[in-house]
């Protein structure tokens, strides 16, 4: 996968993180598969833009937000 992907994943699970939140109850609030959602967070699939829109709503976020932090993370990743 791309890195922009990985990094993608590794920003939903920062949230998840940083909110203490479990894959199963992020996959709930975004009414999403939880094993897809690790697949999310691991980098292995590319979520279409419906799937990133309902991640940021989950974590109360803007989808610019959340791409931001991702933009943010590939450019730390390529320095």
């Amino acid at each position: 996968m791309t890195r922009l992907v990985v990094e993608f994943g590794s920003s939903v699970r920062h949230f998840r993180e940083r909110r203490g939140w479990s894959q199963e109850l992020l996959a709930e609030k975004a009414d999403l598969n939880r094993s897809y959602l690790g697949e999310v967070e691991r980098g292995a699939v590319m979520p279409s833009l419906a799937t990133a829109a309902k991640l940021a709503a989950a974590f109360e976020l803007p989808l610019s937000g959340l791409l931001a932090h991702c933009e943010a993370r590939e450019g730390e990743a390529a320095h």
